[in-house]
């Protein structure tokens, strides 16, 4: 698969596609074999970028799935994010943390992560947010592209020329992540317009398959 390079704060080769595995995915009953099943199935399948996003669930919970999903999803292999929480990076072992407003800053986040973590922020929805090209970020998402059910967010969607737009206020270098109901229709036509890399959670975790949907992605963007 071809993959982007951009010089920010750590080396990292992005992926075209980033899974967001959110909780609302993961069943109660059998939760720890499911992600272990999943996590693997999602190894073997080539995920090398993966963020675990959740907003509801306890710290204790959040913490057993990290541990399992670190287990099966090897570093060194696959890059693990955590949504929201920068304090527990280091307790899970993840590669780096995603956060929004009302989380801790990017710059808070670089400081507790150093600059061998990967750190991602919003980067804006019908106009990049003021400034956050000089945050200490290696990738910036922005969205919603298109109606979203995982996420809840008040943006309308930007769509493809939203897209579009912001990658000409970027400018060349900064990784964009295009989020927010991201399809495989609509894929190609989003990298054609700018988007660095794309986030994807319902159309990969509520297929019946999310690790031969991801490869069938992989077909489609090579």
């Amino acid at each position: 698969m071809p993959r982007l390079s951009y010089s920010g704060f750590m080396s990292f080769s992005f992926p075209k596609i980033y899974p967001i595995l959110d909780r609302g995915v993961i069943p109660v009953a059998g939760r720890a074999e499911f992600l272990r099943r999943l996590g693997g199935e999602l190894a073997q399948a080539g995920v090398e970028l993966l963020e675990y996003r959740n907003k509801s669930g306890s710290e204790a919970e959040l913490l057993a799935d990290a541990a399992i999903l670190r287990a099966v999803l090897p570093a060194g292999a696959v890059k693990l994010i955590l949504d929201d929480r920068a304090d527990l990076v280091e307790r899970t072992g993840f590669d780096g943390v995603h956060v929004d407003a009302g989380d801790a800053a990017p710059a808070e986040a670089r400081r507790l992560l150093g600059p061998d973590r990967i750190v991602g922020t919003f980067g804006g929805s019908e106009a990049l947010v003021a400034g956050v090209l000089d945050e200490p970020a290696d990738y910036f998402s922005i969205g919603p592209v298109f109606a979203t059910t995982t996420k809840l967010t008040t943006k309308p969607p930007i769509g493809a020329e939203g897209v579009r737009r912001l990658r000409g206020e970027a400018g060349p270098k900064p990784i964009l992540v295009a989020v927010g109901g991201v399809t495989l229709d609509a894929a190609p036509g989003l990298l054609e317009a700018g988007a660095s890399v794309l986030a994807v959670a319902a159309a990969l975790f509520r297929s019946a398959d999310p690790a031969a949907e991801f490869r069938r992605w992989q077909a489609v963007l090579r």
